[in-house]
């Protein structure tokens, strides 16, 4: 049996729970298979697929996207299978269910090809697509987590002391510890933690945690540390980007572990915000506005000299 065509739908419904404010973007459904998904949609242009991290959803593009459409770009933020307004049939996620998700959504939308530009989970699936559909992607930004050829460092080993509470992680747990000081360098306040977790109340979110993280999120880690990525190159043109104050990726760490990449990846720089942490986005969205947009341009041009 052939499986239906994807389709988007109403650019006008009840949502449940209401989605948190955020000024000129348009919400639409996109149905693909098995999968209903909220895609936040603002500007004309150029596309740029904007990925959020975890637990977040569209809404940690609010103040970045209307940036980048009014520079000319169509930017399209989905909520990514288990988070947000997306909804599933199937409630299993494995290790590329994501990024044929985001294929699929992509292919409805009429996308070929766009920047690409993601936050920690999202960085995981931007990453997916960049070695697995290169020819998707035209440049790609992510922020807070490292390539997939870094080197494995002891000193890394703190960014990852949030996985087993979440690999334990049960109804009524509530998520908003991650938005606490340790991951972010301006207070987040109650309306803003709000925003992200309002979709905790509904059925089914909480499983999809632990369904991530045990489905998606640790065998991708064992691959990044068994150096699979080393085996591969990444062609789309790269910046990674961390705040200054992410402590497990000081900047001399990330430069440690990202050295060699000419032998890795065809087009790779790093950059660092000030006054930022891991939500960087939401720490120092001006700078993430305009680093973004530089690389579009950047990235694409050929290096001086070349």
């Amino acid at each position: 049996m052939d499986a239906p065509a994807p389709s988007t739908g109403s650019r006008h419904r009840e949502w449940s729970p209401s989605l948190p404010h955020a000024s000129g973007f348009d919400h639409i459904v996109v149905r693909t298979l098995g999968l209903s998904s909220h895609v936040a949609v603002i500007g004309e242009g150029e596309p740029v697929v904007m990925l959020h991290g975890f637990p977040q959803s569209w809404w940690e593009w609010r103040h970045v996207a209307p940036r980048l459409a009014a520079r000319g770009h169509r930017v399209i933020c989905p909520d990514l299978r288990g988070s947000g307004w997306t909804e599933a049939d199937d409630p299993s996620i494995r290790r590329t269910t994501m990024v044929a998700d985001l294929i699929a959504v992509l292919d409805a939308l009429g996308v070929v090809k766009a920047h690409v530009v993601s936050h920690d989970l999202g960085a995981v699936v931007a990453g997916q697509l960049a070695y697995g559909h290169p020819e998707r992607v035209r440049t790609a930004v992510q922020f807070a987590v490292p390539p997939g050829f870094m080197t494995f460092s002891p000193k890394l080993l703190p960014a990852f002391t949030h996985m087993p509470p979440l690999l334990r992680h049960r109804a009524g747990d509530s998520l908003a510890w991650l938005f606490g000081p340790d991951y972010a360098a301006k207070p987040m306040t109650a309306d803003v933690v709000d925003g992200y977790l309002r979709v905790q109340k509904r059925s089914g979110f909480d499983a999809a945690v632990r369904e991530l993280y045990r489905g998606m999120i640790i065998p991708e880690v064992m691959r990044l540390a068994t150096g699979h990525y080393k085996r591969r190159r990444l062609h789309p043109p790269t910046l990674a980007v961390f705040g200054r104050q992410d402590a497990p990726f000081a900047e001399p760490t990330v430069r440690r572990i990202c050295r060699g990449h000419e032998r890795y990846a065809d087009r790779f720089e790093l950059a660092f915000v000030d006054g930022a942490a891991h939500f960087v986005v939401d720490d120092a969205p001006e700078a993430v506005a305009e680093l973004c947009l530089d690389w579009f341009t950047r990235g694409e041009r050929a290096p001086e000299g070349e």
